[in-house]
């Protein structure tokens, strides 16, 4: 997949793709809908299949402060869209000379003749521009102007109301990852490097690989049944795990993390990239009287966690 972030300057094989614009956190079914809807254009117009995309996403650009919301980071949604089969991923930098685009020359500087779009698919609340001061209507209306294709993709309904990545964040906040997984179309994922720990959980036989969820929404803090892929190194493969998210009250944490325990694993990780899959949600974080009585639970957490992933 080729990645693209400035539109000024695009080499030629990478104009003229049939894209999905938005900003695709989580790529949730509703995202792959309209991705797919680009795809059929894609193949009808013998053009490749892109995704067009921003980073910051605008709402850190415009709130830096607000608290973090973000599924996934950008590289976490790059693995996503390839999987996906998106062969171009224009992710382009959003800043100051990009927010202040109006909505026309936003159509004609970035689509028309900045990336030479032949079509684009947007989802029916999509807005653009200047103060979000366009909508899919109007893009419609520039791109019969300026020579380039629209879709209008109608929202996507899951069973239990429309699927958005807010609701997919509610889902998570309630510790409730198979919902989410229901409307993302995929397990929920956490993916990063391998950072050095306390190595306290080494210490009482489980050892961890310790992981940042900084700029990430938090799911509900507690101990979770995880499926792990390790994406590089020695050691790359599938494994099944137990994962603690949040600070660690038993030792006093302040600043929330992902640690992961992978069964019948022996090896180092540190430095490695890892993709941790949320499947259920099996206790919250606790404190105990001792550490034997903590240990206790570990052994208890683990057994749950081998019964639950046996069955997938």
């Amino acid at each position: 997949m080729q990645i693209v972030r400035d539109y000024d300057y695009v080499d030629q094989a990478d104009r003229g793709a049939s894209v999905a614009i938005g900003n695709f956190d989580g790529v949730h079914l509703g995202h792959q809908s309209v991705i797919d809807i680009a795809r059929t254009q894609a193949r009808a117009l013998g053009a490749p299949l892109g995704v067009l995309t921003f980073e910051p996403h605008p709402r850190e650009y415009f709130a830096p402060r607000t608290a973090p919301f973000r599924l996934m980071g950008r590289e976490a949604r790059a693995n996503r869209l390839q999987k996906l089969g998106v062969e171009k991923l224009y992710e382009l930098n959003f800043n100051a000379a990009m927010a202040a685009l109006s909505p026309h020359d936003f159509a004609r500087n970035v689509i028309a003749h900045g990336l030479g779009l032949r079509h684009v698919v947007v989802g029916a609340d999509f807005c653009f521009g200047k103060g979000r001061a366009g909508d899919a209507r109007d893009l419609e209306r520039f791109g019969r102007d300026m020579g380039f294709g629209v879709t209008i993709a109608e929202l996507l309904e899951g069973r239990k109301g429309q699927v958005s990545s807010t609701a997919i964040r509610t889902a998570l906040t309630e510790g409730r990852p198979r919902d989410a997984a229901a409307m993302l179309g995929h397990w929920h994922r956490i993916e990063g490097l391998v950072e050095g720990g306390e190595q306290r959980g080494r210490e009482l036989g489980y050892p961890t690989a310790n992981m940042s969820i900084q700029g990430l929404h938090p799911p509900r803090f507690g101990v979770y049944a995880v499926l792990v892929d390790v994406l590089d190194g020695p050691h790359a493969g599938h494994y099944h795990g137990a994962a603690s998210l949040g600070v660690r009250p038993m030792f006093n944490g302040e600043v929330p993390n992902l640690e992961t325990f992978l069964f019948d694993f022996s090896g180092d990780l540190y430095g490695s990239e890892l993709s941790v899959a949320l499947i259920d949600y099996l206790r919250p974080e606790e404190t105990f009287d001792s550490l034997d009585a903590f240990i206790a639970q570990m052994d208890a957490d683990c057994a749950k966690a081998r019964d639950i992933l046996k069955s997938l």
